[in-house]
């Protein structure tokens, strides 16, 4: 009877003693880290900083240090939390060895060769760019705010992704090096497309284009930049420059106007003969002057001509342009130069009657 309630005793103390190693491993693994017997409402009292302007000094001063030391990657758990109750009497599992450097290194290539750093974060759905990154032995990343806001609200240290428990997590800086890499690439991209596009300008301000519309509207700006360097160098009165201008067109117009004059000779027959052909080869049989139909004995007609318009004379310029004699004669009559030119090509003339 007394063995039976030794027995007994030892067997509810062992069954006190597990409930109270479970109930400890709940408490400090699976509920909030700052739960507290005396406090079942879980409660978490923040402390405030004491002087927040010398925290902000902090900051900054971290951040300005950040600019110049070199991006090095490091764990954040820097001990492993002390066994429980449970784990010490083999009831729980304990937790895993801690990770290696070359462990660390499989776990950065993983997350790698998934393109985590690259994708937004899981959390918040937002690019990472510069904000501090955390790697977590699952070999998933996220932002560090997101994951200590995830851990605060949910109370247990778990994967949003995986929902493995108890990892570990490492600050590293992939998605910061890819992003310097995109804004440099595209800052290159930008300053490489300057330079080309200064180049083309400066080429087609020296070369002629093959394109029509391109040569005509090259031409037009040289000639315009010629013309303004000439007027802005040569003279100050614009009004008596182009004045002087115009005086020296008309002067070298008539120049060459009386050198038409002396060195134009009467054609022979057979230039007659020619300048007919050229005539019949252009098939115009109106008049420049009346626009009515010519009519010539050695010239095709059209059928609906009327008998008064086959009676007029045609006349033959030595320009191969065809005329009726009397308007011919009245142009003549009424032009104020002594010799009078061609109505149509202003060239001084010789005329045939046909």
């Amino acid at each position: 009877m007394a063995m039976r309630k030794r027995l007994t005793s030892k067997a509810s103390s062992k069954l006190v003693i597990n409930s109270v190693a479970f109930q400890d491993h709940i408490t400090r693994s699976l509920l909030h880290p700052n739960f507290s017997l005396s406090d079942p409402l879980l409660t978490c009292r923040r402390r405030a900083p004491r002087n927040p302007q010398a925290r902000g000094g902090v900051e900054r001063r971290g951040l300005q240090g950040q600019d110049w030391q070199e991006e090095r990657e490091y764990v954040l758990d820097s001990a492993p939390p002390p066994l429980t109750l449970a784990q010490k009497l083999g009831l729980v599992a304990s937790p895993a060895d801690r990770l290696t450097e070359d462990k660390w290194t499989q776990v950065k290539a993983r997350s790698v060769q998934q393109g985590d750093s690259a994708q937004p974060c899981a959390i918040c759905r937002e690019e990472f760019l510069l904000q501090p990154q955390v790697l977590l032995s699952c070999s998933h990343v996220f932002h560090r705010a997101c994951l200590q806001t995830f851990e605060r609200f949910s109370g247990r240290k778990c994967c949003p992704m995986c929902r493995k428990e108890q990892y570990e997590t490492r600050v590293i800086h992939d998605a910061a090096r890819l992003f310097r890499h995109q804004c440099a690439t595209r800052i290159q991209a930008y300053w490489r497309g300057y330079v080309a596009r200064k180049r083309y300008r400066k080429l087609r301000k020296s070369i002629c284009p093959k394109d029509k519309q391109l040569r005509r509207k090259y031409f037009e700006e040289k000639l315009q930049e010629l013309n303004d360097s000439f007027v802005r160098y040569c003279h100050t009165d614009t009004e008596a420059f182009l004045s002087d201008i115009n005086r020296s067109l008309s002067a070298s117009r008539r120049v060459f106007q009386e050198l038409e004059r002396k060195h134009v000779s009467e054609p022979q027959e057979n230039d007659w003969d020619q300048i007919q052909s050229q005539v019949i080869q252009r098939g115009v049989w109106d008049c420049p002057i009346c626009l009515t139909a010519l009519c010539s004995p050695s010239l095709p007609t059209e059928g609906g001509t009327s008998s008064h318009q086959k009676r007029r004379r045609t006349v033959l310029l030595s320009c191969s342009h065809l005329f009726h004699q009397l308007c011919l004669e009245s142009f003549e009559a009424f032009a104020l130069e002594s010799r009078p030119s061609c109505p149509l090509c202003r060239s001084i003339y010789h005329k045939k009657l046909i």
